[in-house]
């Protein structure tokens, strides 16, 4: 039992990670990997409410008819996310601005959507809660390292930390830096995982 919740929560780091296995979530993904915070930043909010929208669905899937069940787990996200809004614009108002739209686009991110339907509507509240916080963290350390590499060639620094002199490569701040990044790193994460 407790070997099959390890499973659950391990998943989402290498077997089942959002963005190098499953390749969803792509548009926060590309857009808000600019620096390492806006990463770390993007992924800790899907996280948050990946992990209470898995609760409340798999607490409510039972009794939720079949024909609605896609919209009410749309309106418990939505619920997450503006928690998430209001707690963000209160006490991180530039990290909020930042990541302007992509905040309630979380809303109809396809992880949290895929999860509620594909996982917490048929599971217990524990495994949906691991099985959140996994894939949750695993989409966190993707775009947190998508964010490093882009922001080291890019800028010469590290979470806003300026170690190199002069400028970047203008390209890695830009969005094909995005696509570039992004697909270095697949192909890399791909060649440990096949190791594993």
């Amino acid at each position: 039992m407790a070997n099959d919740r390890l499973k659950v929560f391990t998943k989402g780091f290498l077997k089942e990670n959002p963005t190098f296995v499953l390749l969803l979530g792509m548009c926060p993904t590309l857009a808000t990997t600019t620096s390492a915070i806006n990463g770390l930043s993007m992924g800790l909010a899907t996280l948050f409410v990946l992990m209470l929208s898995n609760v409340v669905i798999s607490a409510i899937a039972p009794l939720v008819p079949d024909k609605v069940h896609i919209p009410v787990y749309i309106v418990v996200i939505a619920t997450f996310v503006t928690i998430l809004q209001f707690v963000m614009q209160a006490f991180t108002p530039e990290m909020y601005k930042t990541l302007g739209l992509f905040i309630p686009l979380i809303v109809v991110n396809c992880i949290v959507l895929g999860r509620a339907e594909a996982f917490a509507s048929k599971n217990g509240i524990l495994d949906s809660l691991l099985d959140g916080l996994g894939i949750g963290l695993g989409f966190t350390a993707s775009l947190t390292v998508i964010g490093i590499v882009r922001e080291i060639l890019g800028s010469g620094s590290i979470f806003g930390w300026k170690f190199l002199s002069g400028d970047g490569m203008l390209i890695f701040v830009m969005a094909p830096g995005a696509f570039l990044a992004l697909g270095y790193l697949m192909v890399l994460f791909n060649k440990i995982a096949k190791k594993n």
